[in-house]
């Protein structure tokens, strides 16, 4: 069985009286433990393909399938469980907050999660900021950080509940050419030693070709996956 199965996936969303086809019936399959790169020009459907495995977002028809189980038919409650349990976000705007430190903007899905002993979310975030090799800058704002220091923070961030799978928005879109590439060496890093399935949506084709597979899409559609 197969982590991840989309079945003939469509996102239309509707202005006015025009219908903008963002994915035009998507079939896909992500096992556990993959690294896929998602690459397309703009407007091809990326972000819309990791919001809908991410279930930020849904099909407007068609189906997604997690390990055997109809994602579509969970209640909010479920699907907001589900996020906390199994999916970390990386998007290309960090969205620290500014007046909480590294390890306090770490730290936000424990308290969200009903994690309210700051002892235990700092232990935790500690840890986290240590696999991304930041633990010195733990007690830093975001203004105090340079913007290689603030993704490394995000990614954190999104490692603190054990998510089982990282879906990354153009992690790197922010970043100058050495940053990038720490930043990709720490998600193969992380990928390898922690056996999380990885998605990012990248432009940029040598970060594509770090992934065990790309997939290219044009128009909504999947125009090739090698």
């Amino acid at each position: 069985m197969s982590m991840i199965e989309l079945i003939d996936v469509w996102k239309i969303y509707k202005k006015k009286e025009v219908q903008i086809e963002a994915l035009k019936g998507i079939n896909l399959k992500v096992e556990t433990g993959e690294y896929i790169s998602i690459m397309g020009p703009s407007g091809s459907g990326k972000t819309t393909l990791l919001n809908i495995i991410g279930t930020i977002d849904f099909p407007t028809r068609g189906k997604y399938i997690f390990e055997g189980v109809d994602v579509s038919r969970m209640s909010d409650e479920e699907l907001s469980r589900f996020r906390r349990k199994n999916v970390g976000f990386v998007f290309q705007s960090y969205n620290l907050i500014s007046d909480l430190t590294a390890w306090e903007n770490v730290a936000l899905p424990l308290y969200y999660d009903g994690v309210k002993d700051k002892r235990v979310q700092r232990k935790k975030a500690m840890e986290m900021l240590e696999k991304v090799g930041l633990l010195d800058r733990a007690d830093h704002l975001p203004g105090e950080l340079s913007g290689g220091e603030e993704q490394r923070v995000a990614i954190a961030r999104a490692l603190i509940n054990n998510p089982r799978i990282i879906l990354a928005d153009e992690p790197t879109g922010n970043l100058d050419s050495k940053t990038s590439e720490e930043i990709m060496e720490l998600f193969g890093t992380l990928h390898a030693n922690e056996k999380i399935t990885f998605i990012v949506v990248t432009h940029e084709k040598v970060i594509a070709e770090k992934a065990d597979k790309v997939l290219y899409l044009l128009d909504g559609k999947i125009t090739s996956l090698f």
